[in-house]
Parts: structure tokens; C-alpha cells; sequence
């Protein structure tokens, strides 16, 4: 499959993912954590399925388009890894990471620590999605819709 068709189905997956659990996010509290904004295509398709909810995005650098950048208190700047712990218990209804590189050694070191993070970011009852597997014993895998397939995109719910 060519990289084109690759990210083709990844961002499918994605929105597909993403619009089934926003119904349901949409009535749990808390807050909403982007952890990858890249260039803030997902910050601003969660920002028109959730109107109104706080949405906390975490990146790197900014590199959003113009339309696509929280508001400054709710962007957070600097690696990930580090920045994202001082929200630990802020209860997040949803955590949304797109931070696979695509190289499965840099992957294995971020799958060391972004699961774990990922479950203490959330509310019991809270839902992750992912573009890596998030193994952890407080995350419950949850069937995809049936327009994704197997292993693209993942979610959980925190138990």
C-alpha cells in the first residue's frame, strides 16, 4: 500500500472513530485533550462535534493553520511526555493521541509511556482513541466501527 493510501485510511479511520464517540463523549464531563496537534485538522473537527467543551491541545511546536489553534490557555507547548503530566487528574472525558511516527522503534519508546499517561489523563468511564495500541490495565479495548479496520485506530475506556 503506498504511503498516500496509507494516510488516506488512517485519517478515515480517524474521523469514523472519532464521530461515533463524540455522541457518547458529549455526555461525560471533562474535558477534551488533544495530545498531537499537528497541523489542528482533528483539533477543529472535534471543535465543531463538541461545541462549546473545553479542548486542550498538546504539541511539540505550533505548526496549526491559523483556523485551527486553541485559544492560549488551552494550548500547551514542549514535549508531550513532560507537559501532559501536569494535567494528571484533570478527568478528561476524551484523550485523543495522534503521535505515531510510523517507525516502529520510535513507537516502542513513546508506547512505553503514553499509555499509562493516556489512563491517568482520564475519568473512569472516559474514552481514548489512538493511532497506537494503548496497552494498559486500566484501558478497556473497544470494538472500532465497522469502517475501520482491525488495528488502524484504537479505543479504550477507562475502567
Amino acid at each position: 500500500m503506498s504511503r498516500l493510501d496509507s494516510f488516506i485510511r488512517r485519517m478515515t479511520a480517524q474521523r469514523d472513530i472519532l464521530d461515533q464517540v463524540c455522541a457518547e463523549v458529549a455526555k461525560i464531563e471533562g474535558p477534551v485533550l488533544e495530545l498531537g496537534l499537528g497541523n489542528g485538522r482533528t483539533f477543529h473537527h472535534l471543535r465543531e462535534r463538541l461545541p462549546g467543551r473545553r479542548i486542550v491541545a498538546f504539541d511539540r511546536a505550533l505548526a496549526a493553520h491559523a483556523s485551527s489553534i486553541p485559544e492560549a490557555e488551552n494550548l500547551v507547548l514542549g514535549e508531550i511526555r513532560e507537559t501532559a503530566n501536569r494535567f494528571i487528574g484533570i478527568d478528561a472525558a476524551l484523550v485523543h493521541a495522534d503521535i505515531g511516527t510510523g517507525y516502529e522503534d520510535r513507537d516502542a519508546v513513546t508506547a512505553t509511556w503514553l499509555p499509562d499517561l493516556t489512563a491517568r489523563l482520564l475519568r473512569v468511564g472516559g474514552i481514548a482513541v489512538s493511532g497506537t495500541p494503548l496497552d494498559h490495565p486500566l484501558l478497556q479495548r473497544l470494538p472500532p466501527p465497522p469502517s475501520v479496520p482491525a488495528d488502524r485506530y484504537f479505543i479504550y475506556r477507562r475502567v
